[in-house]
């Protein structure tokens, strides 16, 4: 299983950014998948978690009314569609995800490298 991000970039204030996750493994499962940030000198922090048919969604507070969470199952990629951004919006953003293997039934937790996420003021 692998997870690539990409989108991520440098945005002034007020703009916008789409992230995607692009997840591989064609044997495998996903769940709950979700968005990640880790700024510097900072823990690594949740921002959006998306259910298995996109049925729930929960946000954090500080992203609430300008971040959404999507997913295509077909294409089995996950979205964040960054809206509104502001300055302590900057982070690496990584992509995870939680499902197991149909075959075995063996469940994973996999991460993506990180996409760089730069918003000034």
């Amino acid at each position: 299983v692998q997870l690539v991000e990409s989108g991520g970039g440098l945005v002034q204030a007020g703009n916008s950014l789409r992230l995607s996750c692009a997840a591989s493994g064609s044997t495998f499962r996903f769940n709950t998948m979700g968005w990640y940030r880790q700024a510097p000198g900072k823990q690594r922090e949740l921002v959006a978690v998306i259910t298995s048919r996109g049925g729930s969604t929960n946000y954090a507070d500080s992203v609430k009314g300008r971040f959404i969470i999507s997913r295509d199952n077909a294409k089995n990629t996950m979205y964040l569609q960054m809206n509104s951004l502001k300055p302590e919006d900057t982070a690496v953003y990584y992509c995870n995800a939680q499902g197991f293997e149909v075959k075995t039934f063996i469940i994973g937790d996999y991460w993506g490298q990180g996409t760089q996420v730069t918003v000034s003021s």
